[in-house]
Parts: C-alpha cells; structure tokens; sequence
C-alpha cells in the first residue's frame, strides 16, 4: 500500500512578545499514512492535535518541515484535503442541501448538477426529508452526518477530522462511528481522525498514534490489525486500548503547585 500523506520533521513555534513566551508545539514531528488507511491519533489536552491537523488543511503555517501529499509538498489551503470540525460548522442561513453543495458551488459547478449530487448524499446520509430543512432543527448526529457529506463531496484525496464526534452522547456517538465506517468500507477515504476518546481510536483506526505532551512528539504508533467489524470488548480490543491508556498516563507531566 502507497503512503499518500507524509510528516516529516514537523515543527511549530507559537511567538510571543519575547522569545522567553515562545511555545514550542512540535519539535521534528514525522510519520506517515497509507492510502486508504484511517490514522487515529490521540494525546493529552492541549499538545497540539487540533493544530497538526490545521497545519496540514492549510490553516496555519508551520514553522519548519515538509507536509507532502503523494510526494508533492502542500501548501496553503489544498481542495485535495478536506476538513470534518466538531462543532460541524454548518451555515446556519443554508438549508441542509444548500450547506452539502458549498463546495460545488465554490468550485463553480452547475447548480443542477451539485444540487443532483447534494441530494444523492442526502439519500446515501440517511438525511431525506430533511433536505429543506435548517440546521437549528437537526440532531447532533444529523448536523455531523450533513458535515462529513459537505467535505466528501468535493472527493478530497485526504479526509481530516478534529474529534467530530465529541459533542455527541455515547450512543449517537457510537452509532456515527458505524457511519463512519460503512463510508469507509464504500470509499476508502485517507483519514486521519484525532479523538480524545481512546476506545474510538482503537475501534475506528488502522493506526493510533499516540502524542507526548509539549513540546510535542509521537510516543509510539500502534498497529492494530483487528479485523472488521470489531468488537469492542474483545480481548485483543482492551489489550490495546489498556496498552494506550498506560502509554498516556506514563508521559503525562505532573506540574508542581503554583
């Protein structure tokens, strides 16, 4: 299998006023993703995994180091990657359709071909009869179902996503990592998908890249060659998820009182 995306000495300077207030996000952070592969990372709060994922859509400069996309260096915003937020950023002025067809639009398709399009993933989302609808009137699980089929309409050939389903109760939340999945399973989107959320790294990704705390790193990258679907109380399943969560709380930093 072919690497599509790859990281390579990745760094990250936050400036402040002096360089005393510099903080340093990533020092030489590498690794690679497969095509087709679903790359879960997880890490503790506030080491960076939002930002990685902002560097490699383009919205922010990275300080040093090379992000490449099949072997050509990416650079400001690429319409090859596309990104899925948490708070699924959704217009609130646009009808569910009218907020999945954005892209075509900006891209100037027709309005009779992406408005064909648009709906198709409405049917394919599971969101029909609700196509007219606003999205103050949507479930959590249907605004996140109508963000991920905004960002793979425009066919990235990768697929960022920043905890998409962290806002959502445990069940929603699990029923849209079925969703995920079964898109998946169609399409065979490269995604890299950051969660706090341990079990779903493991239940979700191929990979689980674990981050250190800052000045940020990778502790280990864990293979986890279950096959699909899984269970998420196998034995193989905790043994990993348990190997994790020892990784994690062995680098966390216990900072002395002020």
């Amino acid at each position: 299998m072919s690497i599509r995306l790859e990281i390579a000495d990745l760094k990250k300077v936050y400036s402040g006023n002096t360089s005393k207030t510099e903080i340093d996000v990533f020092e030489g952070m590498s690794f690679s993703v497969q095509q087709g592969q679903i790359f879960s990372i997880v890490g503790p709060s506030g080491c960076g995994k939002s930002t990685l994922l902002r560097l490699i859509a383009g919205l922010e400069e990275k300080t040093s180091g090379e992000i490449l996309l099949d072997g050509k260096s990416l650079t400001g915003c690429d319409p090859q990657v596309g990104m899925v937020f948490q708070e699924y950023a959704l217009f609130p002025w646009r009808k569910l359709v009218e907020n999945i067809e954005v892209a075509l639009e900006i891209k100037g398709v027709a309005v009779t071909v992406r408005r064909a399009m648009a709906m198709q993933y409405v049917r394919d989302f599971g969101l029909e009869g609700f196509e007219n609808a606003f999205p103050k009137v949507l479930s959590g699980g249907m605004k996140q179902r109508a963000a991920i089929a905004r960002t793979l309409i425009a066919n990235p050939q990768v697929v960022l996503m920043d905890e998409p389903f962290g806002s959502l109760d445990s069940q929603t939340r699990n029923l849209m990592q079925e969703f995920l999945l079964k898109i998946w399973g169609e399409r065979k989107d490269t995604i890299l998908f950051v969660t706090h959320n341990v079990d779903e790294a493991v239940y979700i990704g191929d990979r689980v890249a674990v981050l250190s705390p800052r000045p940020t790193g990778i502790l280990k990258i864990f293979d986890v060659g279950l096959d699909r679907p899984r269970n998420r109380t196998g034995k193989e399943h905790n043994r990993i998820r348990s190997d994790i969560l020892q990784l994690l709380n062995a680098s966390a930093v216990v900072r002395p009182p002020s």
